[in-house]
């Protein structure tokens, strides 16, 4: 870690998240360790497509962060971006908490692979993702949260 201790930069990432414009909406709560990260939301109605169930953005967005972060937590300088993932949602869910692990399973100097998978209040699989991160051009300290930074102007 070049500026903070591993578990400053793992705080840092954590603010970062809760001061993400789009969290007010979903309400997450996260906790990050080495190459790894857990999301959990309380659903809701506000969360549900027509048909009653949890519309697949809410999916996505849990395995997306939960992949993203753990690979953040590995990149202590550069805000890191989501170059690809895929997504699969394999049960449907109305109810409940729903909890995301997400964990780099390889990385180089270019590159992060990190997988994510999405659970049910009973502990079922109801979504799985892999994705490719790199290294921004952003520095954290710059990014809103992470630093104290409180505003994106």
């Amino acid at each position: 870690m070049s500026e903070k201790s591993a578990p400053e930069h793992y705080s840092a990432l954590v603010s970062m998240y809760k001061a993400a414009p789009v969290n007010a909406f979903y309400r997450p709560e996260m906790v990050v360790s080495e190459g790894k990260a857990e999301i959990e939301i309380e659903i809701s109605e506000k969360h549900f497509h027509s048909a009653g169930a949890v519309h697949g953005s809410a999916y996505f967005k849990m395995l997306d962060d939960a992949a993203f972060f753990a690979a953040n937590s590995l990149e202590s300088e550069y805000f890191v971006l989501t170059t690809s993932f895929t997504t699969y949602l394999t049960r449907p869910v109305s109810s409940g908490k729903l909890k995301s692990v997400g964990k780099v399973v390889n990385s180089n100097r270019s590159q992060f692979i990190a997988e994510s998978v999405v659970y049910d209040e009973q502990g079922r699989e109801i979504g799985r993702g892999n994705g490719v991160f790199m290294r921004g051009k952003m520095r954290l300290v710059d990014a809103l949260g992470y630093a104290g930074k409180t505003s994106l102007g």
